[in-house]
């Protein structure tokens, strides 16, 4: 572990040891400890120092009924994060109809899912006080939009988001689920670090404009995602291209390839290349995604490829193999005893 300098200043007083000396600074005495650790010792070190960080952390628990989450996140806003997440929702569940797929926003203070999926109203409340999702188009939903109007803003401080936040993860009826795609916020603070502690995560997409600004904070994410040990499934770079619809000429309004070149560094896949088109905009904002809408369409198949076989599913499969402990926690279905509404 090489030479540990220890620096200690004490007004007024003085003390020897460690083999060290005290060194007269400004009124206070500066004592410099030096002492070679030997292996055994620096292994011992490392191990108190996990168990101290370790503390007060919270333990995971899986959502009852739900055997795969799946979280989208940016870094920046404003990149085509949420559009991305419905769509691939929306895909999940066209590519393997057997299975059941839900859609949760934790975005407390922007939640968009209820205009992108088109739902309105306030969630029913099981026999055991549980919240149930809304559904449209095959996926039940959950979002904080649900429970405010829609033009409110939410003024909260950082404990009563999370509050909601653990009501959103805790307090839903989801039935029974093969996959969750859990819309984040932007940024890499509270809400993530929250959600990535509180549930087993199967895997994170990472969504990015080729444009630089972006790429710093997509960067940012998957390292926040890779320190709290979820695995980083891919990279989605979304608004790479514009192509003009009466001339066909191509243009890379926020430069080209940047996601690419950031999955090579973090050694991550691109699991889709997405177009800016007003189509995908226009399906957006009238609660019609397009991958529903119009899903022959290309800009459709585009949106749906980190969907396909070979993406999402490919990676997270991939990740459960190599990962025993993983595949053990998202396959576990416990019991919650929900409190209802109360406090929210």
């Amino acid at each position: 572990m090489g030479v540990w300098l220890r620096l200690l200043v004490f007004g007024g007083v003085s003390l020897r040891g460690c083999g060290g000396a005290c060194v007269p600074l400004g009124g206070s005495r500066l004592l410099i400890c030096r002492r070679q650790f030997s292996g055994a010792e620096s292994e011992t070190l490392k191990q108190r120092r996990s168990q101290i960080m370790s503390r007060g952390l919270p333990k995971q628990k899986p959502i009852e009924g739900v055997k795969q989450v799946i979280v989208v996140a940016s870094g920046k806003g404003g990149v085509g994060k949420s559009t991305t997440a419905v769509n691939l929702a929306l895909a999940l569940a066209a590519n393997e109809l057997s299975k059941a797929v839900g859609l949760l926003d934790v975005d407390v203070y922007g939640p968009s899912i209820p205009k992108m999926m088109n739902l309105k109203g306030n969630p029913e409340l099981s026999q055991s006080n549980l919240m149930r999702p809304l559904l449209n188009y095959g996926i039940a939903c959950m979002s904080m939009g649900f429970l405010v109007e829609e033009t409110a803003p939410l003024v909260w401080r950082g404990l009563m988001v999370m509050s909601a936040i653990e009501k959103l993860l805790r307090q839903v009826d989801w039935g029974q689920l093969d996959y969750l795609v859990v819309d984040m916020p932007p940024g890499t603070g509270d809400v993530q670090l929250s959600v990535s502690q509180n549930i087993p995560i199967s895997g994170a997409v990472i969504v990015s404009t080729p444009q630089d600004i972006a790429l710093m904070d997509a960067h940012r994410g998957a390292e926040m995602f890779r320190k709290v040990h979820v695995p980083v499934l891919g990279l989605v770079q979304n608004m790479s291209v514009f192509q003009c619809p009466k001339c066909k000429h191509k243009t890379h309004i926020f430069g080209a390839d940047g996601a690419r070149r950031l999955a090579r560094t973090l050694d991550l896949d691109i699991l889709g290349d997405i177009p800016l088109h007003l189509n995908i905009r226009e399906a957006s904002d009238t609660g019609q995604p397009i991958v529903f809408s119009q899903p022959e369409s290309d800009e459709s198949g585009e949106i749906q490829e980190p969907a396909d076989p070979g993406g999402v599913m490919r990676r997270m499969k991939w990740q459960i193999q190599t990962n025993p402990a993983l595949a053990e926690d998202t396959m576990k279905s416990h019991t919650y005893d929900g409190r209802g509404l109360r406090g929210l």
